[in-house]
Formats: C-alpha cells, structure tokens, sequence
C-alpha cells in the first residue's frame, strides 16, 4: 500500500501545524485539545522545519520540570525530521518509524507539506489489506 492511499484512507484532510516561535505551553494545548500526538511545525510558506511530539514535551518536563514550558517550540521540536512523499510505501515508512523510534511522519509533496501519517494508520491499512486478502482466499476456496 502507498502513502497515497494510506492518506485517501484517512479522509481527513487537516494536518496540525504549529508556526516557530509558538510557546510550548500553547502547543501542549493544540495537542490536548486535538486530542493528536504531534503538530508539526511549518514555516509561513508550508515547508515542514519540525515536529514536536508529547513525547518531547514529557521528555523535558521530566528533565527540566514545568519551566520548559515557556520555551519556544523551535528549541523542542525534532528538526529535519523524516518525511515521506506519496508514492512511499507503507513498509518502508513502518520501516523508518521504527528505526527512528517515532509515531508520526510529515508527508511532502514538492517541498511543500500535504499530510501526517502515523504508525497508526499505516498499521490500520495493513489490517484492512489483510482482512481483504483473507476474504479474497476463503471465497476462491469456498468457490464464491
């Protein structure tokens, strides 16, 4: 499956972004009130120059404490993260997700940011593939 489809799957066209220089006091409030677990953060013109994820934030509050919360996203956010582009696979971005032990991968399309996918949904796409695969199976064995 492409990222293509994974995104198709997803329905849902809204990507979470976040400008530099926002504080990250009102990022962890864009990420509970989304109920997501990363924003990416874009400059004016779409290009994706991090991603900040609950993890950093609960990663610097156990470091530093409450504090951090006054920084600028640009000082959390993981820069020149991964990304994939549409015509990736779902394995190969499993793959790097899971090498770069991370949850969420900006997709680009000509420099420009167009989509997030997570492990999540890759892995919700892989089921749905497989359950079609096994309904394929039993029908050509049971002669439907």
């Amino acid at each position: 499956m492409l990222v293509q489809q994974i995104l198709k799957a997803k329905g849902d066209d809204a990507v979470f972004t976040i400008a530099p220089g926002t504080s990250v006091s009102d990022a962890a409030v864009t990420l509970s009130d989304n109920r997501i677990g990363a924003l990416i953060v874009s400059d004016a013109g779409g290009a994706v120059v991090g991603v900040l994820s609950e993890r950093d934030i609960v990663r610097n509050l156990g470091q530093r404490g409450p504090d951090c919360l006054q920084d600028k996203v640009d000082d959390m956010m993981t820069r020149d993260p991964v990304c994939a582009t549409r015509q990736d696979t779902g394995e190969s971005v499993v793959q790097r997700m899971t090498n770069g032990r991370f949850r969420h991968m900006p997709v680009i399309d000509d420099g420009k940011l167009i989509g997030v996918v997570t492990m999540g949904d890759v892995v919700k796409a892989r089921l749905a593939e497989l359950a079609m695969e096994n309904e394929s199976m039993q029908g050509m064995i049971m002669g439907r």
